[in-house]
């Protein structure tokens, strides 16, 4: 009799043919289902055979019976939910003991951590750059691959990334949502509408740290500092002549041209 059981239960846990899972008391499968719940999620349900096991299984899988009340996604698991409620409570549990930003989830606080030490792990393998998230790294490279999957239907351009693509067609609807509280001046993306509001504030964040010079934006800090380095990346290949600008290099062609 012992020796039926012990192998009924190593029939039931390899899922082996209907006619030998039958004869397994349902009080047994109970009792399996039910060992890890949290790797089942399967209710106490008895089954006379494989196929309508694996069935219930499929099924009990699909649902998601934690829903939001606030916007009614759902979820497999409870801290999944109180997760996502974060959203709309804002609440900020997670916080940064060097700036001391917070965040909705610990994970978020890990990605945030690698700014201050500088940690980059995902390693472009043709050019070395370094990313700190994996998915900067594939969009990254998108830029070797040359592909653009996002393609414009108006005009035929294809682009890298889906987000180019929305920033581009801007240019055939003439849409510009994001307008400037102080002025009304509008633009097509966000970042240029936050770049514009600095001119308002006089906020200068962008400072040169050998001559102390600030500037509103990264890009003129970057310009500026070509002034120190000497650097001239902007080369006329009629003479040669190098210009730290590429304004300036336009400038010096058109020199050429009335040759």
């Amino acid at each position: 009799m012992e020796e039926n059981i012990s192998e009924n239960r190593h029939a039931t846990s390899n899922l082996a043919h209907p006619s030998e899972i039958s004869k397994v008391p349902l009080e047994h499968f109970d009792a399996q289902l039910n060992e890890n719940p949290r790797d089942y999620e399967i209710s106490a349900k008895s089954f006379r055979g494989t196929t309508s096991l694996v069935s219930n299984s499929g099924t009990h899988m699909q649902e998601k019976p934690y829903a939001c009340d606030m916007c009614s996604k759902a979820f497999r698991r409870n801290h999944h939910l109180k997760t996502h409620l974060r959203i709309h409570t804002k609440e900020k549990p997670y916080a940064c003991e060097v700036c001391s930003k917070t965040f909705a989830t610990g994970t978020y606080l890990k990605l945030h951590l690698r700014i201050h030490t500088k940690e980059k792990p995902y390693v472009c393998e043709m050019c070395s750059k370094a990313f700190t998230q994996s998915g900067h790294l594939k969009s990254h490279l998108l830029i070797h691959s040359r592909e653009k999957h996002f393609v414009c239907e108006v005009c035929g351009k294809a682009f890298t990334h889906r987000s180019e693509l929305t920033t581009h067609l801007s240019v055939h609807t003439k849409e510009k949502p994001y307008a400037c509280e102080v002025c009304r001046k509008t633009f097509a993306r966000s970042g240029d509408l936050k770049r514009h509001l600095l001119t308002h504030s006089e906020e200068k964040p962008y400072t040169c740290e050998i001559c102390g010079m600030a500037f509103i934006q990264r890009r003129y800090l970057k310009l500026h500092l070509r002034i120190h380095t000497k650097e001239k990346p902007y080369v006329c290949e009629v003479c040669g002549k190098a210009f730290s600008l590429c304004c300036n290099l336009k400038s010096h062609v058109r020199t050429h041209a009335k040759e």
